[in-house]
């Protein structure tokens, strides 16, 4: 069944949908993106997902042409047209396209909007069951993780590496230190069981999933520690897992073929990607 999407106003089917050859964010990547999980036809931490969206736009002087509660209903409206019960909404902003190719550009340039749903089985995944297997790579992106770009062909490299090594994604390196995973962010579980992960910069992407895991934590009594941890402690780590819009939490078993405990999902990764889910529908929108 064909899709309908959201194309700067419009509701068309996908096969339809058109965007010019010199829309900045074809030419340049001069754009950001948000995906926003769906769990029984409800929207998963949108609001978190919506600021998230507004900083990145103010931070590239990127003009959103919808409000908060518009898109929000455009969200809701593509959930309903195309019968999502579970999986996600993807929301890309350009800068719009001024009829060529050229490096700069003008403030009065109209954006490109463009939602669309993808249809996935979040809760019933397999990568929960089995564990996720990890490589560790340099971390050569941009200096402003921070803001949620298209530029993620590093990222589609990264995890290109990591199937040819038989692994399911990467962890990366910078100067000694994990920054995060290749499209989430990354946490080690002490023998203490402290859940340990890199503090908020420029440096990593300030995770939507990651903030209500933190309060989650703090809220059921986990012990939570923001710090830098190198990948040797990470191999050394009682338990290791990801977190991200559409994973929630994926445990992981093993980094550069080392096991991470006793090589199978941890039973804390496990308990607060329940409780996660939990609060997740009781709040969903």
């Amino acid at each position: 069944m064909e899709r309908t999407v959201y194309l700067n106003g419009e509701y068309i089917a996908e096969s339809e949908a058109k965007i010019s050859i010199f829309d900045r964010g074809f030419l340049f990547a001069d754009a950001v993106y948000e995906v926003t999980a769906v769990l029984d036809g409800k929207l998963i931490d949108n609001a978190g997902h919506l600021a998230r969206l507004e900083r990145s736009c103010k931070e590239l002087g990127l003009k959103l042409p919808v409000t908060g509660e518009e898109l929000t209903a455009i969200q809701k409206t593509l959930v309903e047209k195309n019968a999502l019960v579970e999986g996600g909404i993807y929301l890309q902003l350009t800068r719009g396209d001024e009829g060529d190719r050229d490096f700069s550009f003008s403030d009065s340039i109209e954006p490109t909007l463009v939602l669309f749903t993808q249809a996935r089985s979040l809760i019933k995944s397999a990568k929960t069951e089995t564990g996720i297997r990890v490589i560790s790579i340099d971390d050569i992106r941009w200096r402003r993780r921070d803001i949620k770009t298209t530029q993620l062909l590093p990222a589609c490299l990264a995890k290109h590496m990591a199937h040819a090594a038989n692994a399911d994604d990467v962890w990366l390196i910078e100067d000694g230190f994990v920054t995060e995973g290749g499209s989430s962010n990354a946490y080690i579980v002490t023998e203490d069981n402290t859940i340990v992960t890199r503090p908020l910069s420029n440096d990593i992407l300030h995770g939507i999933t990651r903030a209500s895991l933190m309060k989650l934590a703090n809220d059921f009594d986990f012990k939570i520690e923001e710090r830098y941890f190198t990948i040797e402690e990470a191999y050394a780590a009682k338990e290791a897992f990801i977190s991200s819009a559409t994973t929630f939490i994926w445990p992981v078993v093993a980094i550069d073929d080392k096991a991470i405990g006793n090589g199978k999902p941890g039973p804390l990764a496990l308990k607060l990607r329940d409780i996660y889910i939990n609060t997740a529908l009781e709040l969903a929108e």
